[in-house]
C-alpha cells in the first residue's frame, strides 16, 4: 500500500474508453472525493465517454481525441506542460493508454498488476496494485483506491441525472406499465444475440406481465438494423429509441427502466451504476469478470460452454479478461434462460 504523510494536492485519472469501464472507474473517484475533499482531480478521457462523464461534479476533464495520433499526444503535453501531479492512477493499460500517460508528470503512477497488463504497460508506471486473480473489474479498479490508502470495499457511483434528460425518459415512456429496456447491440458484434431471441423476450414479457418495451442503442447502422429486425419479428409492439437519445438521455431511459436485457455491453454497467437490475448475456465473455456487479446472479452466463466448446478449456484455465468471439458464439444462451431470469427479477421487484 501507498502511505501519503498527508492528502494528495493535485491527482490525475487515466480511463479513456470504454463506457462500461470508464463506469467501473467513478467509485474510486468518489472514494477520493469523500475521503480527500481537498485533492484537486484532473480525468483525462476520449471524446465519446466525455459525453457521460462530464455529468460528474468536481472534476477537470480532459478530452483526447483518439484519432488524432501523435500530433493528440504532443497537444496534451503542451497542455500539461509546467503541471505536475502528486499521484497518476492509470487505470487502462492499452498502448494508446499508455503513452497518454507518458504525457502525465507524477511522482507516483499506479498501474494494474502484472497479470492483468498488457502493451508494456509496466514499464510506464511506478508502482502496480496487488497481483489478483479472478476479480471483478469493478473491485479491480476498486483496487487502485486501496492502494492509495482509502477505505473502498464496495463501489459508490452516485451517478447524476439530468432534469432535461429526464424529462426526455418520462416523454418517451408512457407511466403505468413496467419497463424492459432491450440494448441489443455491443460494440463487439460477436457478442450480440440475435434479434429474434430478443423479440421472442419481449414479446413474452410484453404478453405475460403487459411490460412496455422500450429499444434503446445507438446512431449506428448496425443497432438500427438490428432494432428493425427486432421490431418485425416481435408479435406485440415496442418504443424504438435506436439512435433517438444522447448519452446523458440514455442515462436516464436505463434509470426510467425496471428491467434492461443487454449483452456485455456499456448500458450493461451504466445500468448497474444507477442500480437498475441488468439481466446480461455472456458467453463471449466471462459475467465473474465484467458482468453488472449488482446483478451477478441475474446474469446467463455460458462462457464456461464456449471455453469448452471453441478452446477445450474451463475458463480458469485461460488468461483473465479472455474473449471468445467466433462466430455463433452467443447462440449457446436460449430464448428460455433469458425468461428464466426475467421472472426471478420481476418476482424480486414485487417483494
Amino acid at each position: 500500500m501507498l502511505r501519503f504523510d498527508q492528502p494528495p494536492e493535485n491527482i490525475c485519472i487515466i480511463r479513456l474508453s470504454a463506457l462500461g469501464d470508464v463506469t467501473h472507474a467513478v467509485p474510486v473517484l468518489r472514494a477520493i472525493q469523500k475521503q480527500w475533499p481537498q485533492s484537486r482531480i484532473t480525468w483525462i478521457t476520449s471524446k465519446l465517454e466525455h459525453k457521460l462523464l462530464s455529468l460528474l461534479d468536481g472534476v477537470r476533464f480532459i478530452v483526447v481525441d483518439k484519432s488524432s495520433g501523435w500530433l493528440g499526444y504532443w497537444r496534451l503535453k503542451r497542455q500539461l506542460a509546467g503541471e505536475r501531479f502528486d499521484l497518476l492512477l492509470q487505470m487502462q493499460t492499452s498502448a494508446r493508454a499508455n503513452l497518454t500517460g507518458a504525457c502525465v508528470k507524477a511522482e507516483v503512477k499506479l498501474g494494474w498488476d502484472k497479470g492483468r497488463a498488457r502493451d508494456f504497460h509496466r514499464f510506464f508506471m511506478t508502482h502496480a496494485i496487488t497481483e489478483t486473480r479472478f476479480e471483478h473489474q469493478v473491485q479491480g479498479h476498486l483496487s487502485f483506491a486501496r492502494a492509495i490508502g482509502l477505505e473502498a470495499e464496495q463501489p459508490v457511483w452516485d451517478f447524476p441525472l439530468t432534469a432535461e434528460a429526464q424529462d426526455f425518459a418520462e416523454r418517451m415512456i408512457p407511466d403505468g406499465n413496467r419497463v424492459l429496456l432491450i440494448s441489443p447491440c455491443s460494440s463487439h458484434p460477436a457478442r450480440n444475440w440475435r434479434a429474434q431471441r430478443y423479440a421472442a423476450v419481449a414479446d413474452y414479457a410484453a404478453r405475460e406481465h403487459g411490460m412496455t418495451v422500450v429499444l434503446s442503442g445507438g446512431p449506428s447502422t448496425l443497432e438500427a438494423s438490428v432494432g428493425e429486425a427486432i421490431e418485425s419479428a416481435m408479435q406485440t409492439s415496442a418504443i424504438n429509441l435506436i439512435g433517438k437519445d444522447t448519452l446523458p438521455q440514455l442515462a436516464a431511459l436505463l434509470k426510467r427502466a425496471d428491467l434492461v436485457i443487454t449483452p456485455d455491453s456499456g448500458p450493461s454497467h451504466l445500468a448497474n451504476a444507477l442500480a437498475t437490475p441488468v439481466i446480461a448475456l455472456h458467453a463471449s465473455t466471462w459475467s465473474h469478470r465484467t458482468g453488472p456487479y449488482g446483478s451477478l446472479d441475474l446474469c446467463v452466463d455460458k462462457f464456461a460452454a464456449a471455453a469448452q466448446k471453441y478452446l477445450g478449456k474451463k475458463p480458469e484455465q485461460l488468461r483473465w479478461g479472455t474473449r471468445i468471439e467466433n462466430e455463433g458464439v452467443m447462440d449457446l444462451i436460449t430464448v428460455d434462460e433469458v425468461i428464466d431470469r426475467l421472472e426471478v427479477a420481476l418476482e424480486r421487484l414485487q417483494d
